[in-house]
């Protein structure tokens, strides 16, 4: 790390010599340095983000010596190493999870799948334990529990010994799997050979003053520009652009304008300098890091337009927008080895049944009395799913905010009833079993999700709220919530944390996260996907769809089940595109109509009807 600091110093200094040959040192042992330690799937650890440092530093520098006689005369393919180091940084994580649920996969050997396994849950196991022991050391002197903190620390040995002793093992007896479980960067070449006919990988780097991007495609030469707009800047632009979509509303006319000059100044910074890599394709593989993780590229418009004067039905004149999802279909994917890793699978095993879904579960004992449901012809009950929601007009799926002086239990979350539906219209879309396939109020709660097999589904959905930590008091990592346990006659506390969801065993083609804040990033140069998102990568799915922000709830269950209906109808059609097509039918479609009057009241066009839910994985 000191070597890499001192080529820093030099390249700053303009002494690109001394700056190439100390990088060219420092790197590759920075890279062999362990990252994969007992807190793999917490916040991060100490190791990683010096690591991202340092190789976001060498990033700059081969951008900055891409074209030059310098890179010429050293023979340096400043673009393809600087691609490298890109995927690098971005999918540490989830490039972890996703190698061992590949590896567990390719797995023949009883023997071996045994040990792997082991070696696998004991690393959870350790990073679950140094969160805790984090917990009780952040708590003032006097009020720790010595004694719970020496035992926490002898039970971290212990396990530490018992990792180190199962990995020696699996070094020792099945060394093949060291690069299958650490896998290289991909090149460029790499990536092109990974790619279908149709599709380009664009890859974007946020740097702190700069911008660094790459088109991809499957034929042909990469193309490489660098924008002059850093983290700070594009952080502005991605919250300016996020009021429209994430704005709290109470009614609709809460809801604020989109704003469509700021959108389009992003895609020329971002897109437009690279489109002859990615243009003529149909499909888009994007990955990056950061503050764009928060932002659907979907919703950019390719042209400068101006909305058109405000007609009738509320929000028909973003019909007319050039958004990018008109002509694009497009999949986030943590890294570039991310999606070669999902694309090296093995088959899934035949005779999976084809859904699985829970939704509407009961937070109390008062949610599990039948009550008469409104007519949804009464604008007041159009109902969504996030924040600070309180009964009004456009109520949002997700927990309300916790008041410092009281907090927030799981018995105080409101229910969805409208998730039942949509969780039914999944199946119904899936030709699924009702009986054996949706499981709806007390039967969605955590101990007969945890008892299921749930390796034997093709198609996995979770309606209901979203939480992230800190929503409900003393929650501490990314959930999902179900039925409560008093409610349900099970053991628990009616929640699906990501430690829990890293136990599931899954082999699933996608897995549907109807909820808020599940595909949201952290937006500090972690990878574009949450905790969530990463545990059921690692449970073993190929894809997500999850949602940015919350969800207004009619054109959720509409827009999920039309993309599956389109699956059914075409078995030939990608993932992406079935995504894509069910977006562009929505803001085209005729608007929520009043069943009584068949009258329409608002059109789904503006994007935080159509552009929540995001595809992240394998888009194919």
């Amino acid at each position: 790390f000191l070597r890499s600091a001192l080529a820093t110093a030099l390249w700053q200094d303009g002494k690109l010599d001394g700056a190439f040959k100390n990088f060219k040192t420092s790197i590759p042992h920075i890279l062999n340095v362990s990252d994969s330690q007992d807190e793999e799937f917490t916040q991060g650890t100490l190791v990683e983000r010096r690591k991202s440092i340092v190789f976001s530093f060498y990033l700059e520098f081969l951008a900055d010596i891409e074209g030059t006689p310098f890179a010429e005369k050293n023979n340096i393919d400043a673009r393809s190493k600087a691609f490298e180091m890109a995927d690098v940084i971005r999918g540490q994580s989830v490039q972890r999870a996703l190698s061992a649920s590949a590896a567990r996969r390719s797995v023949k050997d009883p023997e071996l799948a045994k040990l792997l396994r082991a070696e696998q849950d004991i690393r959870k196991l350790l990073s679950a334990r140094n969160a805790l022991l984090t917990s009780l050391l952040s708590q003032p002197p006097e009020q720790r529990d010595k004694e719970a903190i020496k035992r926490l620390r002898q039970d971290i040995r212990k396990s530490r010994g018992a990792r180190d002793t199962l990995q020696a093992e699996l070094k020792t007896r099945f060394p093949d799997f060291a690069e299958l479980l650490n896998p290289e960067a991909p090149t460029i070449k790499d990536v092109q050979k990974g790619l279908m006919a149709n599709e380009s990988l664009i890859s974007i780097h946020v740097g702190r003053e700069k911008t660094y991007i790459w088109a991809v495609p499957k034929e042909g030469v990469s193309h490489f520009a660098v924008a002059d707009v850093g983290q700070d800047r594009l952080r502005k632009t991605v919250e300016a652009l996020r009021e429209a979509l994430d704005p709290r509303a109470e009614t609709l006319g809460d809801i604020p304008d989109f704003d469509l000059r700021l959108a389009h100044r992003l895609y020329r910074q971002i897109l437009e300098p690279v489109e002859e890599g990615w243009k003529s394709t149909e499909s888009l593989l994007i990955t990056t890091n950061g503050v764009l993780g928060e932002l659907p590229f979907a919703i950019l418009p390719t042209k400068r337009v101006r909305k058109s004067k405000s007609k009738d039905p509320l929000f028909s004149e973003y019909q007319n927008v050039p958004w990018l999802v008109r002509t694009h279909a497009i999949t986030l994917v943590p890294s570039a080895a991310s999606l070669l890793t999902l694309r090296s699978l093995p088959p899934s095993k035949s005779g999976r049944q084809p859904f699985i879904g829970f939704g509407d579960p009961y937070f109390n004992s008062k949610q599990a009395k039948p009550v008469k449901v409104a007519s949804l012809g009464n604008s007041k009950d159009i109902t969504s799913r996030g924040l600070n929601v309180r009964g009004l007009p456009v109520a949002l799926r997700a927990a309300p905010s916790a008041d410092k002086s009281s907090g927030v239990a799981l018995s105080d979350l409101p229910r969805l009833p409208d998730t039942a539906d949509e969780v039914r219209n999944l199946a119904i879309a899936m030709d699924a079993n009702l009986t054996n396939s949706v499981f709806l109020g007390k039967q969605a709660n955590e101990g007969f999700i945890k008892s299921t097999n749930l390796s034997g589904f093709q198609v996995l959905a979770f309606a209901t709220h979203g939480l992230v930590p800190g929503e409900l008091t003393g929650l501490n990592e990314p959930a999902l919530a179900l039925t409560a346990p008093d409610v349900a006659g099970t053991q628990g506390d009616g929640l699906l944390t990501m430690s829990e969801i890293l136990g599931l065993k899954l082999d699933a083609d996608w897995v549907i996260l109807s909820a808020c804040n599940t595909g949201s990033a952290r937006g500090n140069g972690a990878e574009a996907v949450s905790g969530l998102g990463r545990a059921f990568f690692y449970a073993g799915t190929r894809a997500l769809l999850v949602s940015s922000w919350p969800v207004e709830t009619n054109s959720a269950r509409i827009l999920t089940t039309d993309v599956f209906a389109r699956q059914r109808a075409d078995r030939k059609i990608q993932r992406s595109e079935a995504l894509r097509q069910a977006m562009v039918a929505l803001i085209d479609g005729s608007g929520y109509k009043d069943p009584a009057t068949d009258e329409v009241l608002f059109s789904h066009a503006h994007p935080i009807f159509w552009a929540p839910f995001i595809l992240v994985g394998d888009g194919g």
